[in-house]
């Protein structure tokens, strides 16, 4: 049995995260002996990581580092002096920051794992592909990335030499590999595509777990799933919910997400629009799924995506879309038959919306072809097997 490490930030609600957990789900549990390492062991998707999977106790020197204010481990003065001095040297840029402070503060005063291990996967890239790069003992070392690396604004330069070290170097969609290729053509015949993984009747089941009672089915319901921050576009979503409203549709927004510094800001804006009444924030859900299923337009308002976990969720619930044209879109979506991919601004957004609204025979038609299409993969499991037994091409 191959002994396996997944190195992870935490579990709370994103794309990231929720493949992690549906991976686990899928593979054969006589097959893998898993450990998972959290550097922050918390989120609403620990419950749902099976026992199979033995969650390790985090290093105390990581939880000093990694954990917030309040929290169990948490050392105000081990963080305040690497932070500070590495916002600076970013100059804002988030992920700079955390490679400086990985490289300069960080990397020498965490420990390494004693443990050996056949196969270890760091399922982000930043610092959790750092750590597994130089603190963990394992035969063969892989790499997620789960965004358009350019949009997501990684830090190449702090990645490049940790990539050097990887056996392979995965992504979502194939724009996300080719942009990988192209940041860093040097390991190019070690970047490879291998999608999330999506189980149709896993996600069918736990449709029908409730109704959700928060959702008033008397008007027309949009939904979007997604963090408070700037790349899922929450606040472009905001603005359109007031055309709408000027424009007397009866209708109402429900928003599922949360853990962002933005939050605050966010409900400002929907103060100044006055859009109270129709643009809901309902927090973080551990299951979606029958808020997607309740809805009649799934709205995924993003400025950039590597492969939208919740669009192929939407797609297998029979959900008709409006979706924002970033990069990766037209991998996912195709126009006029699964939904409306639309121009990323406030206008376009709720031009599409409307289209949706004022024509349910529209909506009727993308419903029906989505029912009759299947959008799970559970089955490409082989592939991931072949991964971690060493048995891919790469």
């Amino acid at each position: 049995m191959k002994k396996i490490l997944f190195v992870m930030s935490q579990l709370y609600n994103g794309g990231a995260e929720r493949s992690l957990v549906n991976l686990f789900n899928e593979l054969p549990r006589d097959r893998y002996d898993i450990d998972l390492l959290l550097f922050r062991p918390q989120g609403m998707f620990i419950d749902q990581v099976p026992d199979y999977v033995n969650i390790l106790p985090t290093p105390h020197k990581l939880l000093q580092r990694y954990s917030q204010k309040g929290e169990s481990g948490y050392s105000e003065w081990t963080r305040l002096i690497p932070n500070i001095v590495s916002m600076l040297a970013a100059k804002g840029n988030t992920d700079k920051r955390r490679g400086f402070r990985w490289r300069h503060f960080y990397s020498h005063a965490i420990d390494a794992l004693p443990e050996h291990y056949d196969v270890a996967v760091a399922y982000l890239s930043g610092e959790q592909l750092a750590y597994v790069d130089e603190k963990v003992d394992a035969d063969r070392k892989y790499v997620w990335v789960h965004n358009d690396y350019i949009a997501a604004g990684y830090a190449a330069e702090y990645d490049r030499p940790h990539f050097a070290n990887m056996n392979a170097i995965i992504s979502i969609s194939q724009h996300c590999v080719d942009v990988l290729k192209q940041v860093f053509p040097e390991y190019a015949d070690k970047i490879r595509l291998l999608e999330n993984i999506t189980s149709s009747k896993l996600i069918r089941n736990r449709s029908k777990e409730f109704i959700p009672d928060e959702i008033d089915t008397g008007k027309s319901v949009l939904l979007t799933v997604g963090r408070f921050d700037e790349q899922k576009g929450v606040d472009l979503a905001i603005r359109a919910a007031s055309l709408l409203q000027r424009q007397d549709f009866d209708f109402t927004w429900y928003l599922i997400g949360g853990g962002s510094k933005q939050e605050g800001a966010l409900k400002n804006l929907i103060a100044e629009l006055n859009v109270q009444d129709c643009f809901r924030l309902l927090g973080t859900r551990a299951n979606p799924y029958p808020y997607i299923a309740n809805c009649d337009v799934f709205v995924q308002p993003s400025r950039f995506e590597g492969k939208s976990m919740v669009l192929d969720e939407a797609k297998i619930l029979a959900k008709p879309i409006v979706v924002t044209d970033y990069p990766t879109v037209h991998d996912q979506i195709h126009d006029n038959r699964e939904g409306m991919v639309v121009a990323i601004d406030p206008e376009s957004i709720a031009e599409g919306i409307g289209t949706l609204l004022r024509h349910p025979e529209t909506r009727n038609v993308m419903a029906s072809y989505l029912s009759n299409n299947d959008y799970g993969n559970a089955d490409i499991i082989s592939e991931y097997c072949r991964l971690f037994d060493g048995k891919s091409a790469q």
